[in-house]
């Protein structure tokens, strides 16, 4: 029996074992894929508080040793259910159950996907969800972009710089991200956005060669492309728990400003809770919030 499990090896469920730690409470973090989610991707974060400049991977590099000095302990695993049994909880992955007194959510968001034909086969075979990890892969090849928020205008930017062509492809006839990308991205001489345009399959056997896209007026046309970046917003992975959590209609959990949820003892942190903006220090936020909260839970039950 643990006093706090986390779900999710994020900095929301690294900061709640933190402060759970801090309080004299044994923590078990279970995290299915990355340690430090997907903010250990950036190769450069610029707006945490007394940090003027650092790479996601060192500040998560510097999180995880502080927490795992203080006595948190790690499995590899993915989470398919919670059960609460009188007070505590059963916690339940691949084929072990653990046991706990708190349980804090911290799950994090994946990346939304297109479903179109081709794109299951060629993930990983110029289909990509993120330019920070594979982008490089993509040196000196003409690539595309599809989306048309902050995410798809910063790939964009960075695909530009070692990409002979990038193509910005939007379903809408406009961009949904800041001015301040929108106007550098239209500084890009190698860079060609189009709108209103829906892509439909991707074109390939063992790799890409191209995006096959419809028009309003449904002509078709094929973008030649080596690589493609889809960067259409991202879900999160909360049908596991809804037997103990009340979801919106996006399936992002619900909570009060406790980081509580509708069943005592259970707490969420980060970006797989209903909140207005997802950032790093919001995911710190959260992630003080509901380890205090879960190690006083954890105090008044047992």
């Amino acid at each position: 029996m643990v006093d706090v499990l986390i779900i999710g090896a994020g900095v929301a469920g690294m900061t709640a074992a933190l402060n759970a730690l801090r309080n004299g409470k044994s923590v078990l973090i279970i995290e299915q894929e990355t340690i430090g989610g997907q903010i250990s991707f950036s190769p450069r974060v610029e707006n945490f508080p007394t940090i003027p400049s650092i790479s996601g991977m060192e500040l998560v590099d510097r999180l995880y040793e502080q927490v795992s000095a203080l006595g948190a302990e790690l499995e590899l695993e993915r989470v398919t259910g919670i059960e609460k049994v009188g007070n505590d909880f059963k916690v339940y992955a691949g084929k072990n159950v653990y046991d706990a007194h708190s349980v804090i959510i911290a799950s994090g968001v994946k990346h939304r996907r297109l479903i179109i034909p081709g794109e299951e086969e060629l993930s990983g075979k110029g289909v990509s969800y993120c330019a920070l990890c594979d982008g490089a892969f993509f040196k000196g090849e003409n690539v595309a972009v599809i989306g048309d928020g902050n995410s798809a205008l910063q790939y964009a930017l960075l695909l530009s710089t070692y990409c002979p062509k990038v193509y910005v492809c939007t379903l809408f006839d406009k961009f949904f991200g800041d001015k301040a990308l929108v106007d550098a991205l239209g500084k890009k001489s190698n860079v060609k956005i189009m709108h209103n345009v829906n892509s439909i399959r991707f074109e390939g056997e063992n790799e890409l060669t191209g995006i096959v896209f419809r028009r309003p007026d449904k002509s078709e046309f094929t973008l030649d492309v080596k690589g493609c970046f889809v960067a259409i917003g991202q879900i999160p992975d909360n049908n596991g728990y809804k037997n103990l959590v009340d979801l919106d209609k996006e399936g992002y959990i619900i909570s009060d400003e406790n980081c509580a949820t509708r069943t005592d003892g259970l707490y969420v942190a980060g970006d797989c809770r209903t909140k207005q903006i997802r950032q790093l220090a919001t995911a710190v936020s959260d992630g003080a919030i509901a380890g205090f909260n879960a190690g006083k839970y954890v105090e008044c039950n047992n």
